[in-house]
């Protein structure tokens, strides 16, 4: 785990350097200034030298005066660094994420994954920032006041540090309570991240039900289980530090008996004993400084863990050898296709199904029958169990997901815009698409009319995830971008199932001009939509139970034909 933490350093390494370099000056100008106290006390103001004392109190202020812009080199620059780390883990997590396959987000809540991106980061870029920096300045303070104390009087000194080891153990034990208790509160945290985004994201759906008392009962379940696991941290937090300060203040009492009686047996003089003092607090100053290390470590550390966790999760990869596909031409076979989601049980059983070129299958059957996963699997979102799945005769298997993905055009019933304008959410399916094709796009999906109404025309706002359009202007652009994408294959999933029948017909005549020409897979619930496809293929209970033209099903009385005669039974 260090030895990963420490590779974000390595970009990093002269500005680190020159971090460190300027931590270990300021470390020791903070040694000059009992070094001063002892010589004035001792020699220059016993002897009345005031030139010397006046050159002493001169060279302090210039010394003080480098710490000053030492100090804003570390606290500038240092915490650049920290953010520039930080930067670039967020961006190769950001990448890793767009990476993971569709499994991943199907047992991972997106307010869980914002926490790793943001507070996570956050807390590791001070640890990379201030860790290095406390350590070194702690380290050359401790030994250097060690080193100059003992010049003083080392049998005094040697007294002083014996309670070093009993810090050291208090703080080792209480550090480990730490660890777990901050590990929980970060898991708590990202449970109230994943509950306000749920919350938010659907409080149009709250108020529609009148359920705000119930979504504040929900989060009060989570923010009394973050206040729980925050009295846990502190407590450990609260015990580290007040037993780690009691031993710190033992030093004075120490400091103050022994050197009292070191001054009283003439061991040491006045002006020692009081340099002893200063110094004293030079050397309980870097333990302060590392004990508050530490807890910056716990935050940090927990938080690269969990960073470390996620990628470490394997990404969606090709197969060994996976070619591209080119230009597909749009044959589509199924064959003894089987699939089961990693939560549930089988969906999809030795299912053989073949859409010819520029041909139009529909899929019909009861909801949960697997009509929405054949979907899924076509431009592999998702692993095969067993089977395969060839486009143009060659498997899916053998194929780079990009390029079998650029070849396949899918519109859903939840359409996901994303927030920006009109422009940018047509111009998604083919960013280096100019204003012309984005415009002849826009008017094969019946939009551009509208959109041509608006004041600022195609640079409107949409709102987040399209708040501020209708059902209908939502599924149009998304139909606009498809036709912009001109894919070889399209997958077309209860597209209409969602609209009113005004709109249905104006999205259904788009639609059918998007299929011209293009091989289709439909899924359909209002049959009325399907009546024309070339094949329609019942599936039920994860496997086809019925295949043929609409007039052929019919003719048959069976599965197609009780569902047909129940939907149009008026």
């Amino acid at each position: 785990m260090l030895k990963k933490f420490l590779a974000y350093y390595k970009p990093h390494k002269k500005m680190i350097t020159l971090d460190m370099a300027a931590s270990m000056l300021i470390s020791l100008i903070g040694l000059i200034y009992p070094i001063v106290t002892r010589r004035m006390l001792g020699t220059l103001i016993p002897e009345r030298d005031y030139r010397g004392i006046l050159i002493a109190g001169g060279i302090v202020l210039a010394l003080y005066l480098c710490r000053y812009f030492l100090q804003y080199f570390v606290q500038y620059y240092g915490h650049m660094i920290g953010v520039q780390m930080q930067a670039q883990m967020r961006r190769e997590l950001f990448s890793h994420l767009e990476r993971m396959p569709f499994s991943f987000f199907d047992s991972h809540e997106t307010g869980r994954i914002m926490s790793r991106l943001t507070s996570d980061l956050f807390d590791i870029s001070e640890l990379a920032h201030h860790g290095p920096e406390n350590v070194l300045i702690g380290s050359v303070m401790l030994i250097g006041s060690f080193l100059y104390l003992a010049t003083i009087d080392f049998a005094l000194t040697l007294i002083v540090f014996c309670s070093l080891p009993v810090l050291l153990a208090v703080a080792i034990r209480a550090r480990r309570e730490m660890h777990d208790a901050f590990a929980e509160r970060r898991v708590t945290t990202a449970q109230i991240n994943a509950a306000i985004e749920s919350s938010v994201t659907g409080v149009r759906v709250t108020k529609a039900f009148t359920n705000a008392k119930k979504e504040e009962e929900k989060f009060e379940r989570g923010n009394l289980a973050f206040v729980e696991a925050c009295r846990k941290a502190y407590r450990a937090m609260a015990r580290f530090h007040a037993g780690t300060s009691f031993i710190t203040d033992l030093f004075n009492v120490i400091i103050l008996i022994a050197g009292g009686l070191f001054l009283y047996a003439d061991r040491i003089d006045f002006a020692e004993y009081s340099a002893f003092i200063v110094s004293v607090n030079l050397f309980i100053s870097p333990i302060n400084t590392l004990i508050n290390f530490t807890e910056n470590f716990q935050n940090g550390a927990s938080g690269f863990e969990r960073y470390v966790e996620i990628m470490e999760q394997p990404e969606e990869e090709d197969e060994p050898g996976a070619e591209p596909l080119g230009r597909a031409e749009g044959r589509i076979e199924l064959c003894d296709v089987s699939f089961r989601y990693e939560s549930s049980g089988e969906v999809l059983r030795h299912v053989s199904l073949t859409v010819e070129r520029g041909k139009t299958l529909a899929l019909v059957g009861s909801s949960g029958g697997g009509k929405t996963t054949i979907c899924h699997l076509i431009p592999a979102f998702y692993p095969l169990e067993s089977g395969d799945i060839r486009i143009d005769g060659r498997s899916i298997r053998t194929l780079t997901k990009e390029s079998l993905r650029q070849n396949i055009g899918i519109v859903q019933q939840d359409v996901f815009l994303f927030g920006g304008t009109i422009r940018d959410n047509i111009l998604y399916g083919c960013p280096d698409a100019g204003e012309e094709r984005m415009i002849e796009a826009a008017k094969n999906a019946n939009i551009h009319d509208w959109v041509m109404t608006l004041k600022d025309g195609y640079d409107t706002e949409i709102g987040e995830r399209g708040v501020k359009l209708s059902g209908g202007q939502k599924q149009r652009i998304s139909i606009a971008r498809v036709f912009l994408k001109d894919p070889a294959i399209l997958i077309l999933d209860e597209a209409t199932s969602a609209l009113d029948n005004t709109t249905e017909i104006q999205i259904q005549r788009a639609l059918d001009r998007l299929c011209v020409g293009r091989t289709t897979v439909v899924v359909a619930h209002r049959l009325s939509t399907i009546r024309r496809a070339d094949e329609i293929a019942v599936i039920d209970g994860g496997e086809v139970a019925e295949r043929g033209t609409h007039e052929e099903l019919l003719a048959r009385g069976g599965i197609y034909a009780s569902l047909y005669a129940l939907q149009f039974r008026e």
